[in-house]
């Protein structure tokens, strides 16, 4: 049993030495520019919908499967005004966090582009929307994501990292009543900058 006991001891920290040697995470921090890509639908295309672009942190997490496949998890939140016809309605906070497959083409370069897909699922919070009445969103949403990015190596341990990413993000919107207004589709370009380490 002893013996068991520390040939699986020894298998387990070698496995671990392994992930260790292999680099096996990637850890980045962004400022991203999350630029609203707006469109609308029912009785909402007649208002003249706008959501404002916001400069927010972000902090990533990415696993490799293998030197080329990859999987990001995105955590980064903004809070955005939104408007009618340059009218302020008020002000909506969202949470995205999106899970994407990268595949990585040059991973042992000096610059290691990417790109992935994936899904986010967006939480809607502390929204408080007025047009003439309280508005109400629905808080949850499912939609695809795209990205494309690079990292550049500074020295074996640091790299900067420039990204780009699609994400598809859509609510109802209702009257306090429960008339449904139509589909409010935020869909954001997210550019980012920043630095990242590995281990």
């Amino acid at each position: 049993m002893q013996k068991k006991l520390l040939a699986l001891t020894a298998g387990l920290l070698m496995t671990s030495q392994a992930f260790a040697d292999d680099d096996s995470w990637l850890v980045r921090a962004r400022v991203i520019d999350v630029a609203p890509q707006v469109s609308t639908s029912g009785t909402l295309s007649s208002l003249g919908i706008g959501v404002d672009k916001q400069v927010v942190p972000e902090l990533d997490f990415t696993y490799m499967f293998t030197k080329n496949i990859g999987t990001e998890l995105i955590l980064g939140t903004a809070r955005h005004q939104v408007t009618s016809n340059g009218t302020s309605l008020g002000h909506v906070s969202h949470l995205p966090p999106t899970l994407t497959l990268q595949y990585h083409f040059a991973p042992d370069a000096t610059v290691r582009p990417y790109a992935g897909v994936g899904v986010n699922y967006t939480r809607f919070y502390d929204a408080h929307l007025n047009a003439g009445g309280p508005l109400s969103i629905d808080n949850n949403s499912f939609g695809a994501s795209l990205q494309i990015g690079t990292d550049v190596m500074v020295n074996k341990d640091w790299f900067v990292n420039v990204d780009l990413k699609k994400l598809y993000i859509k609510t109802d919107v209702k009257t306090a009543g429960g008339t449904d207004l139509g589909n409010l589709r935020v869909n954001p370009l997210v550019w980012g900058i920043g630095v990242g380490t590995h281990f």
